[in-house]
């Protein structure tokens, strides 16, 4: 992209410098006496809603008086949205002025602000125009080619409602001599300051190829691709406000789902949205997609990968259609009359025929009337619709086919598998024994640690997806016989029956008392419902999700357009074909578009040439961009024996902390991270983190540490590495283990 042309004329004075700022804090104070008018009478309307809905009747409301409450809810839920947001005094509330001509005259001069959101005067004249409107698109797409007669471009830097500083970018080579040029660029200028907690939107500096993808058709799908520190996730967060602004109806009320890698990541970007003016987006971690499911924990390599590919699938449906462990194999009972008795070979027919049509979990009416015309199949003496009508309502076969079908748990059958006999028959002929025990092997891990890893929420939406979800049961009213003959029923090894809720409201089923220990019940808390389907999905770093992720993803988008953003050299998924069809799949045949940023704006070059040396020797054709600053000082690299490791490491960040002013990171692979433990949080700006953890964050500086280790550890080797080393955009210690 051709950058802002450079004034010619000298660097303005400190006093014409001043000068510029007090313009423009005379024009950020009338922005903020507007808009607290503005706060003022969207509390009057919402007051006069309120008072519309008092009523002093009594009794039935007729229909015009319901028309007029649904109209004061709808009047005072507007105003109170509005009153907040005009209320919420944003940093930046105002971060550009473009000036403009349009002709020859003087008098065809224009001044237009950009700031977060719209202001009026009284007059109806615009004060500030929103970001996303398409008057302001000249603050992000002009250029000295094409300058769409932008003369300046002004970034105003603010701290709360004062105005700071202020950086120009002039678009002609010849500016009027009445315009005073300030600064070294509003890009450059941001790119120098220092990293936080959370990441910064870039809403003051969009450069004209990132509005592009921000302001692309929100129909279809639209990727955005690029290597590390080329501003993709910010871009795709912008593009997200954009669509709420440009179609409000559609996208508010079918929902925006934002995906990222990690529980830190989603952390990290959430304050970007709100800072933009909308707060109705639903933001997740790969681990959290599935209401019911909250997974940080992440599987060994070899681990995931059998959790991940789609030959789990197969395994995934031999468990749900399988008999509940303990379950009964024989049906006794002497029902109108005659003795009935139906043996395992029919019960298991049964169930095969009943879930080929239906969800176990929704075909309850069904296996009941299977096992009644086998029940009468049996007999075949008497009155058939009789014996059907007492079957049905008999006692013994509820207490049956509460043992026999359960209400079932995705979560519990997933928790089947912690048996490895089971495993290994729902595995043949799909996994290799070595593969389906470390299956085994990891959920039994759950089941120790009462936590979920992130491969498993994807097994658990695919079980959810095939066996229903839980259904609540109708609790009938009995009289004190009926109750006592339950409590005598048995036959079938019934010790106690019993509703598997937990008072979290989930659906009621039946099942063999076991008290519950502890890390079991953390696993099966909440509900599992139906997968919630939205407008749009948004996926960060997707070159790292399985394709049973993907297919997780596909569930809620199956009427969405997608926003998805990645690098196939940051993966930490290695088996891309199987990836790519999964994804092609959530798709479905909707349009596709790509926008790709070639420029980093995070790392220093000295520290991107390091990182970009160590993956172009693993991946020749991975996606190099070009970094655009400077910093003159080359990484640290040094080696020490594993027992000095620990002080090596607090060397590195008391030295980092003396010359950089935000966040610094120690990325470690685990079998350092208790050692390194002490570091976490000195001088409160340093973080202990673990490689996968980084993805999509980035810090003023890392220490890297045991580089051969990450490169070990990590699902993606080397590819995962260089993700570690492109996060520190201005000083980076790499640390080297003898």
């Amino acid at each position: 992209m051709t950058g802002p042309v450079r004034p010619a004329a000298p660097r303005a004075t400190p006093a014409e410098v001043a000068r510029e700022i007090d313009i423009e804090q005379a024009h950020v104070d009338r922005v903020y006496t507007e808009l607290a008018k503005a706060a003022a009478r969207a509390s009057l309307v919402e007051a006069d809603g309120l008072a519309r809905g008092r009523t002093d009747r009594t009794g039935d409301v007729r229909d015009e008086e319901m028309t007029g409450l649904f109209e004061r809810d709808a009047l005072v839920f507007t105003a109170a949205r509005r009153r907040t947001s005009l209320e919420t005094q944003y940093e930046g509330l105002v971060f550009g002025r473009l000036d403009l001509d349009h002709g020859a005259h003087e008098h065809d001069r224009e001044l237009r602000y950009v700031g977060r959101l719209g202001v009026r005067d009284d007059d109806y004249e615009p004060l500030v125009i929103d970001w996303r409107a398409p008057a302001a698109a000249p603050f992000y797409r002009a250029t000295p080619v094409e300058p769409m007669d932008v003369i300046r471009r002004r970034v105003l830097r603010c701290k709360g409602s004062d105005v700071v500083g202020v950086e120009d970018d002039l678009m002609v080579p010849e500016p009027p001599e009445d315009l005073v040029v300030v600064g070294d660029g509003a890009l450059m200028a941001a790119l120098t300051r220092s990293r936080g907690t959370q990441m910064r939107d870039i809403v003051a500096t969009i450069q004209r190829h990132q509005d592009e993808a921000i302001r692309a058709s929100a129909r279809g799908v639209t990727e955005i691709t690029g290597g590390p520190g080329t501003g993709k996730t910010v871009v795709a967060l912008h593009r997200a406000a954009y669509l709420l602004y440009s179609d409000r109806r559609r996208f508010e009320s079918g929902g925006i789902l934002v995906i990222g890698p990690s529980a830190a990541y989603t952390a990290y970007i959430e304050r970007v949205l709100p800072s933009l003016g909308e707060e109705s987006v639903t933001l997740r971690s790969i681990g959290d997609v599935v209401d019911g499911v909250t997974a940080v924990r992440l599987d060994p390599p070899d681990v995931a990968a059998v959790k991940g590919s789609l030959r789990v699938r197969q395994l995934l449906s031999r468990a749900g259609r399988d008999a509940v462990p303990g379950a009964p194999t024989q049906f006794r009972a002497f029902v109108a009359g005659h003795a009935v008795r139906i043996d395992r070979p029919v019960l298991d027919r049964i169930r095969a025929q009943v879930l080929r049509g239906h969800q176990r979990n929704l075909a309850g009416g069904a296996v009941r009337s299977a096992l009644a015309e086998a029940a009468w199949a049996s007999v075949r003496e008497g009155d058939r619709a009789e014996f059907l009508d007492q079957f049905h309502d008999h006692l013994e076969v509820e207490a049956f086919l509460a043992a026999w079908w359960p209400q079932v748990d995705p979560r519990e059958v997933l928790l089947w598998l912690a048996d490895a006999e089971r495993t290994r028959r729902y595995a043949s002929g799909v996994l290799s024994r070595a593969e389906a025990d470390l299956l085994a092997a990891s959920v039994g891990t759950a089941l120790e640690t009462g936590e979920w890893s992130v491969a498993d929420a994807a097994l658990v939406d695919d079980l959810a997806a095939r066996v229903g979800p839980v259904q609540e049961q109708q609790q009938e009213e009995r009289g004190f016989y009926e109750i006592e003959e339950l409590d005598d029923l048995t036959s079938y090894g019934v010790q106690e029956v019993r509703a598997t809720g937990d008072g979290s409201g989930r659906g009621l089923g039946v099942r063999h008392e076991v008290a519950p220990a502890d890390p079991r019940e953390r696993l099966l808390r909440g509900r599992i419902g139906q997968a919630e389907d939205y407008a749009h999905v948004l996926v960060d770093e997707a070159q790292d999700l399985s394709p049973m992720q993907w297919r997780m993803l596909g569930r809620r988008g199956r009427h969405s357009s997608w926003t998805v953003v990645g690098d196939a050299a940051q993966a930490s998924w290695n088996g891309r074909e199987e990836a790519d069809r999964a994804r092609a799949e959530a798709f479905g045949r909707q349009e596709r578009r790509s926008f790709h940023m070639d420029t980093n704006y995070r790392n220093a070059r000295e520290v991107f040439d390091y990182a970009a040396d160590v993956i172009r020797a693993a991946e020749p054709d991975a996606d190099i961009p070009r970094a655009v600053r400077e910093t003159g000082v080359d990484p640290v690299e040094r080696t020490v024996p594993a027992d000095r490791l620990a002080e090596a490491a607090r060397d590195a960040v008391e030295a980092l902390l003396e010359e950089v002013e935000g966040s610094i990171a120690v990325v470690t692979p685990a079998r350092h991270a208790v050692a390194l433990a002490g570091l976490d949080g000195l001088g409160g700006r340093v973080q202990l983190v673990d490689p996968m953890s980084t993805k999509g964050l980035e810090y003023d500086a890392t220490v890297v540490v045991d580089p051969a280790g990450i490169t070990q550890e990590s699902p993606g080797g080397t590819r995962v590495l260089y993700v570690v080393l492109t996060r520190a955009a201005h000083r980076m210690t790499v640390l080297h283990v003898s």
